[in-house]
C-alpha cells in the first residue's frame, strides 16, 4: 500500500502541448474583424435596409393581384406581368394620392388650429372650466397645470425655429416613400426571375421542398398585410361617425391616427382608444365615455367576429406567440418592427415546422394541422 502511494507521488505530472496554426489565427483575427465590420454596416444602412424590407413585404403582398391581373392580359409572359405591375402600383400610387389629398389639408388645418387652441384650452382646464378643469380644482393640480402651459408655450414659441428641421424630415419622408414604390415595383417585375435563378441553383432533390416553403411563407405575409390593412380601415372607418356624431375636435385627424395604430397588432387599438379618448375629454366627459366604449365594444367584435374570418389564412400562430413577437419586434425596430414582427415570426414557424418534420420529429399530419389550425407550435 505505501509501495503504491510513493510511486503516485513521485511522478511528475504530463504536460499536454497545444499547437495552433498561424492560418488558423488567422482566420479568427479576420472572423473577428469582418464580423464587426459586418455589425456597422448593417448599423450604418439600418435606414437603407429597413426601406428594402418595406419593399419586400409589399411586393409579397402585391404579388397574388398581380398574378391575377397577369393571367387576364393579352401577350407575352414578361410584357404581361410587367403591365400588370404597373396598372397595380398605379391604383396603389392613385388611391395614395387621393387619400392624401383628401386628408393633408384638413388634417394640416386642424392640427394648426390644435397646437394654437393648447394654451387656452390649458388656461381653461386651469380655471375650473369642463370636466377636466373640474378635475383640476377638485385635487389642487394647478400648480401642475401651470408649470405644464409654460412648457407648452415655450415648445410652440419654438415651432417657427424648427420649420427647417421639419422640412428637411418632410423630404426625407417623401424620398423615402419614393424608394419604396420604385423597389417595390422591381421587386414584382423581377421576382420571378430570381426566383427562377435560385431554383435552378438548388439541387432538383431539395428544390420542391423549397418551392413548398416558399408557397406557405408567401401565403403567411401576404395574408397578414392585407388582413392588417383591412382592420385597420375597418376601425378608422366605423370610428368617424362617431366623431362627427359626438362634435368631438379634429375628426379627420383622429381617423388617421386609428388607422395608424389599427396597423400595430395585439397593442394599437389601445393606444389609439387612449389618444382619442384624452382629446374627447376636452369636447365634454360624455363624448369621451361614448369613444371609450366604442373602442370597447369594437375590439370584442373585432376579436370574436371580424379578425379571425380576415386573417383565417393568416399566420395561424397562437396569442403568446404574437404577443412576444410584437414586443421582440418593438424593442428592436420601433414601430417598424413591431409591424413587420409578426409575419417574420410567422415565417419562421414555418421553417421550424419543416425542420421538425424532416427530422422525424413531427409528422406530417401533425405539421399540416400546426399549419391549417395553429396552436402552441
Amino acid at each position: 500500500m505505501a509501495k503504491i502511494f510513493s510511486k503516485s507521488v513521485s511522478e511528475a505530472p504530463k504536460s499536454v502541448e497545444v499547437t495552433i496554426a498561424t492560418p488558423t489565427i488567422f482566420k479568427t483575427i479576420l472572423l473577428v474583424f469582418g464580423t464587426i465590420l459586418a455589425f456597422l454596416a448593417v448599423k450604418k444602412s439600418l435606414h437603407v435596409l429597413s426601406l428594402i424590407g418595406v419593399a419586400f413585404f409589399l411586393s409579397l403582398a402585391l404579388d397574388a393581384p398581380v398574378r391575377w391581373l397577369a393571367a387576364r392580359l393579352p401577350g407575352k409572359k414578361q410584357n404581361k406581368r410587367t403591365l400588370a405591375t404597373a396598372i397595380s402600383m398605379g391604383l396603389v400610387i392613385a388611391l395614395l394620392l387621393g387619400f392624401l389629398i383628401a386628408i393633408v389639408p384638413p388634417l394640416v388645418k386642424q392640427t394648426v388650429t390644435f397646437v394654437r387652441d393648447v394654451p387656452a384650452l390649458v388656461e381653461s382646464t386651469k380655471n375650473g372650466d369642463g370636466p377636466i378643469g373640474e378635475f383640476v380644482v377638485k385635487y389642487k393640480l394647478q400648480d401642475d397645470v401651470a408649470k405644464l402651459s409654460d412648457q407648452l408655450s415655450n415648445r410652440i414659441g419654438n415651432i417657427g425655429g424648427a420649420t427647417i428641421t421639419t422640412a428637411s424630415r418632410v423630404g426625407t419622408s417623401v424620398f423615402s416613400l419614393l424608394t419604396v414604390i420604385v423597389l417595390t415595383i422591381m421587386m414584382l417585375t423581377e421576382g420571378p426571375a430570381w426566383r427562377k435563378v435560385l431554383l435552378d441553383v438548388i439541387p432538383a432533390k431539395r428544390r420542391s421542398r423549397l418551392q413548398r416553403l416558399g408557397r406557405d411563407m408567401n401565403k403567411v405575409v401576404q395574408g397578414y398585410v392585407n388582413g392588417q390593412v383591412l382592420l385597420a380601415a375597418i376601425a378608422a372607418l366605423l370610428i368617424t361617425p362617431i366623431f362627427f356624431i359626438m362634435g368631438v375636435s379634429y375628426p379627420i385627424a383622429l381617423t388617421v391616427i386609428v388607422f395608424i395604430c389599427g396597423l400595430i397588432p395585439m397593442v394599437g387599438h389601445t393606444i389609439g382608444a387612449v389618444i382619442c379618448t384624452i382629446v374627447a375629454l376636452f369636447t365634454s366627459f360624455p363624448a369621451a365615455l361614448v369613444v371609450l366604449g366604442y373602442y370597447i365594444l369594437y375590439q370584442q367584435i373585432e376579436n370574436y367576429a371580424v379578425q379571425p374570418k380576415v386573417q383565417a389564412n393568416s399566420t395561424n400562430m397562437s396569442p403568446l406567440l404574437v404577443f412576444v413577437a410584437v414586443l421582440l419586434g418593438g424593442s428592436f425596430g420601433g414601430l417598424l418592427g413591431a409591424l413587420v414582427a409578426i409575419p417574420v415570426m410567422g415565417c419562421l414557424r414555418i421553417a421550424l415546422l419543416d425542420y421538425l418534420e424532416t427530422r422525424g420529429m413531427l409528422s406530417k399530419a401533425t405539421t399540416r394541422d400546426a399549419k391549417t389550425q395553429g396552436g402552441a407550435i
